[in-house]
């Protein structure tokens, strides 16, 4: 069975990279859920506001029913899930659903972040990410990646994950 993949973490952790990548590998459908959020979010966030959680219900709505469309060719999108409700927001559009956190220390983040160009995101915003970061529960589907390394390095743990899961 192809599971439906959410990857997620705080902005700079590497979702992006990992997500675009394995979907490349595996022929499955991607989407930078980035993408999806609306203009009003985006500018807020380029402003260097956090955004609430009535800022991201929208935002959610869409990245659901995009899991929903692509649930039985086991799509792929990034999406921070931040919070275990967000997760839930999107188990429940789309119940196979799995999620890969990429796990990052705070100063690779940090590094990362100051090299990015072009990106919305600014690096100003990463504490309030970190404080919203709600870390799985046991009961969670997610897999914790250790993505400190190279995108290499990631990828292999990435494949290893997904093999645990879709056996």
């Amino acid at each position: 069975m192809k599971t439906p993949l959410v990857f997620m973490g705080v902005s700079g952790c590497g979702k992006s990279t990992a997500a675009s990548r394995l979907a490349k590998t595996l022929g499955r459908p991607f989407q930078e859920g980035d993408e999806l959020h609306p203009p009003a979010n985006v500018q807020k966030m380029r402003d260097g506001q956090p955004l609430t959680d009535a800022d991201r219900a929208p935002w959610l709505r869409a990245v659901g029913q995009w899991l929903e469309a692509h649930a039985q060719d086991g799509g792929i999108i990034t999406c921070s899930a931040l919070k275990q409700s967000y997760r839930d927001t999107l188990r429940a559009a789309c119940p196979p659903l799995h999620f890969m956190l990429m796990d990052v220390r705070r100063e690779e983040l940090e590094r990362r972040l100051a090299a990015r160009k072009d990106h919305y995101m600014p690096a100003s915003l990463l504490d309030s990410q970190l404080a919203t970061l709600e870390r799985p529960g046991p009961r969670e589907p997610i897999s914790i990646i250790d993505a400190n390394d190279d995108a290499d390095t990631t990828q292999q743990r990435v494949m290893q994950a997904l093999g645990d899961i879709e056996d």
